[in-house]
């Protein structure tokens, strides 16, 4: 029989230049609350919300971090022991996307990734309502996505909760998919001890006369 010891708390790191929505994509799913006013991010902070994997409870505690930069240097404090990495953009500014992949980088060498090439990442292209003022094509960002490890991509709107659960329930697979149930036990072969009248039975048969 095999025993599941799967981890039941993953740490998701929420990544990207300021603005995109980190704050408010995390609120969104797990307050389901958004808010207009825009307040930056100071350091880091962090929201816990229980979801159901392969009938599991797990808890998904998720950081989200300053985009800023002088807040970059503490990111190796909170990048520590990250199950995922979730890199967000903002679909009408380029210039937050052409960045996903110094974030990318900053996260695997500041987070110390056991196995930084199979590490997960999910990418999040979000204020999808905003689709008249769109800068970074759908297609090309799946593009990207893919040459980069296939990496899952999803375009949201923490505005108007669009995809928003769906994007989180995959990171939270992904998270889920590095901790494998542990290998079948097989005990070794049991060792037989023999009785006085099997031992003297064997050395009767063993005797040369």
């Amino acid at each position: 029989m095999s025993t599941n010891k799967r981890k039941q708390l993953y740490k998701i790191i929420i990544l990207g230049d300021s603005g995109v929505g980190k704050t408010s994509l995390m609120n969104q799913y797990v307050n389901q609350r958004f808010t207009q006013q825009y307040r930056a991010t100071v350091g880091a902070d962090f929201m816990a919300k229980e979801v159901t994997i392969d009938d599991r409870m797990v808890t998904l505690q998720i950081w989200d971090t300053a985009g800023q930069e002088r807040f970059q240097s503490l990111g190796g404090a909170f990048y520590r022991g990250a199950d995922c990495c979730v890199l967000v953009y903002d679909i009408t500014n380029k210039k937050t996307f052409e960045n996903l992949e110094s974030w990318k980088e900053e996260f695997k060498q500041q987070g110390c990734p056991k196995d930084p090439d199979t590490f997960p990442f999910v990418v999040i292209g979000n204020k999808s309502d905003k689709a008249s003022e769109r800068k970074v094509e759908t297609e090309f960002a799946q593009q990207w996505c893919k040459s980069n490890g296939d990496i899952k991509h999803f375009e949201t709107s923490a505005k108007d909760d669009t995809n928003v659960n769906a994007a989180f329930m995959a990171i939270a697979k992904a998270a889920s998919s590095q901790f494998q149930e542990d290998a079948i036990f097989f005990p070794p072969k049991p060792v037989v001890l023999q009785t006085d009248k099997a031992k003297k039975k064997e050395k009767k048969d063993d005797c040369p006369c």
